[in-house]
């Protein structure tokens, strides 16, 4: 038993610390590429691993189940649009030097589930999970109100990958399956935008380039990796300890943005994060009680 609980927190807090400090540095070194095409390799490569990966583990009939429901097809295709959105986003943080921004939406949006939980699936809740809601919708009220601006960043990060993981409850499949169609269902649209960028000359990846199209091409192992690494631990630890050990990923990107990056921490952002880390800080607490 121990020695599962080690091993499910090792390979959590890897694939925690790979998004928030390996992840960071890789997406910010090729940035030279445009978050859209960013996106777009990200999605076309994660494809094409994935179908390795899919043949190497044998687990094509639980594909070719899944593909043969019309529902679940459905289902896959909106949380496959839900997926791009927010790794577009992302990369726009990263690349723009809006990091604290991303690390805000990484924060918030395991509350946000908190509260899509009980609105659309009459999760139970308590006194603790509705404070923690009600202080995160209070630190965007206080920023709209000293800043005069809506940390779009954040909350387009939180809202998309909760509903995101609200939706994917829809349909039981394993991850790495379930990544595996959204990717195949959103290719042919990244291959048309990769189109539209070749036509007017603003795509980075390309024969001519070959140095810097082998570095956009480990945007699929940047992505598995840690998956599969979190979804390990996840199955050895569960979901409470797992997603404790999840908010070293915003933590690592909130400090990368503020001492490496040298990205500014005006005050009235800081009393924001203020209102969401103690909303985290009772959210785990919680956690810890499950």
């Amino acid at each position: 038993m121990k020695k599962s609980l080690l091993k499910g927190s090792l390979f959590t807090v890897g694939a925690s610390f790979w998004w928030g400090v390996i992840g960071v540095f890789y997406f910010k070194f090729v940035s030279f590429a445009s978050p859209l095409e960013l996106t777009i390799h990200r999605t076309i490569w994660t494809a094409l691993l994935l179908v390795i990966t899919t043949n190497y583990y044998s687990k094509w009939s639980e594909f070719n189940r899944l593909i043969k429901k019309p529902k679940s097809l459905i289902i896959l295709l909106i949380t496959g649009l839900l997926i791009s959105i927010n790794w577009f986003t992302w990369l726009y943080a990263v690349s723009t030097n809006n990091l604290l921004d991303g690390s805000l939406g990484y924060y918030i949006f395991p509350i946000l589930s908190v509260f899509f939980g009980i609105i659309f699936l009459n999760e139970p809740y308590n006194r603790n999970k509705i404070i923690s809601v009600v202080l995160v919708i209070l630190s965007f009220f206080y920023l709209l109100y000293h800043l005069k601006t809506i940390p779009w960043i954040g909350i387009t990060v939180a809202v998309t990958f909760s509903l995101y993981g609200l939706i994917r409850k829809k349909i039981n499949v394993s991850s790495d399956i379930g990544l595996l169609v959204e990717t195949l269902l959103m290719t042919p649209l990244a291959l048309l935008l990769f189109y539209y960028l070749f036509k007017n000359n603003l795509n980075i990846f390309s024969i001519n380039k070959p140095d810097l199209s082998f570095y956009l091409f480990w945007a699929g192992f940047m992505t598995l990796i840690p998956l599969f690494w979190y979804t390990k631990g996840f199955n050895l630890i569960g979901i409470g300890p797992a997603s404790m050990i999840f908010f070293l990923t915003p933590t690592a990107q909130f400090f990368l943005g503020i001492l490496y990056y040298n990205e500014p921490l005006v005050l009235h952002k800081l009393i924001s994060f203020i209102f969401i880390w103690i909303a985290v800080i009772i959210y785990l607490n919680e956690l810890r009680k499950e």
